[in-house]
């Protein structure tokens, strides 16, 4: 009866210590992908910030709206005489 409890108590130790690996090497995991997501959050927000000012700079500098249609980040003149014309009707 004792060997039976002490085979038990081995193999409850066992899987222990393997789900703790298994445990501390997920965390790792997780935070290595923390960062990643942080630094993509953040290089996000400096493209935003930097179209937003583009953008602001084109109203001063209208040689750049080229570039800017180009790009997406303003709409070309025809999509704006289309919305115009069917606001107009």
């Amino acid at each position: 009866m004792t060997t039976v409890l002490l085979g038990l108590l081995t193999l409850s130790a066992l899987a222990s210590v393997v789900l703790c690996w298994l445990y501390i090497s997920n965390t790792r995991e997780l935070r290595g992908y923390q960062g990643q997501a942080a630094l993509i959050n953040n290089n996000r927000a400096v493209i935003n910030s930097l179209a937003n000012d583009v953008v602001e700079y084109s109203k001063k500098h209208p040689d750049i709206e080229p570039v800017l249609q180009s790009v997406g980040l303003k709409p070309g003149k025809s999509a704006a005489a289309t919305t115009t014309k069917s606001a107009t009707k």
